[in-house]
């Protein structure tokens, strides 16, 4: 989904854990409220992960080249992949993958329905945009989650090696012609509105998450720290237009 050069501080890069952070799932799981908040977050990460495979699937046949279609199909398989370890694991802590995705599937689809790309270039500045900034959100979340949680988080939000071939062939696209930056700008700072609108949807329908990222479940969030967590995530997507060589 991302390069790490552009993501926010992972949990190794945070201080020591403590909490339910320095918990592994056996014993974080005894509280109820906080195994509903994992059930839901899998299961918005799975349905999310479900969702990319579809999109890359589609953006493959917008390719220009062959060459292009084998990675965007190469990228899309191992979004699957992660999508299998997430419905794997719903169904080993004894929740059904497809009841702990279904509530997210309305927004999700709504944010992919308003954001559908109109060509190649925006198809592909949608996936590092948008996707780099669900991970960054989920990668907050991750920092206070249960250490074995936490990994299979981190893991399935590794680069899957789009965040590098978006980079490459938008900015040959600008350097043929500069017109195109200013299309793909505005593209852009719209993905940016709509993805942080769509978390916070997200988190705000769904009780168990909304208090995790609050402070009543998790460890270390309180609302202002919720407010910072939208500023570091700004950040990094500055950082990413800029590596894209498009204005924030």
């Amino acid at each position: 989904m991302e390069t790490p050069d552009n993501a926010t501080p992972s949990a190794d890069q945070t201080p020591a854990a403590t909490g339910i952070a320095a918990q592994d799932w056996a014993t974080a799981s005894a509280d109820e409220n906080y195994r509903a908040a994992v059930v839901d977050l899998l299961g918005a990460l799975a349905y999310g992960e479900l969702a990319a495979f579809e999109r890359l699937a589609e953006d493959a046949k917008l390719a220009p080249t062959l060459a292009d279609k084998a990675e965007l199909a190469k990228m899309a398989s191992a979004e699957f992949h992660h999508f299998e370890q997430l419905r794997d694991r719903l169904a080993e802590i004894g929740a059904e993958p497809t009841g702990a995705m279904d509530p997210f599937v309305g927004a999700l689809d709504g944010f992919h329905r308003q954001t559908a790309p109109s060509d190649w270039l925006e198809g592909l500045v949608k996936a590092y945009v948008g996707d780099s900034i669900a991970s960054d959100f989920y990668r907050e979340v991750a920092a206070r989650l249960d250490s074995d949680t936490r990994s299979l988080v981190l893991a399935v939000l590794d680069d899957t090696g789009h965040a590098s071939f978006a980079v490459e062939k938008v900015r040959a696209a600008i350097d043929a012609d500069p017109r195109v930056g200013g299309r793909l700008a505005l593209w852009a700072r719209r993905l940016m509105g709509e993805a942080l609108s769509q978390s916070q949807r997200v988190v705000a329908d769904r009780d168990a998450l909304s208090t995790m990222l609050v402070g009543g479940v998790a460890d270390g969030f309180d609302l202002a720290e919720v407010g910072k967590m939208f500023s570091r995530i700004t950040e990094a997507h500055t950082k990413r237009m800029a590596a894209l060589g498009l204005a924030a």
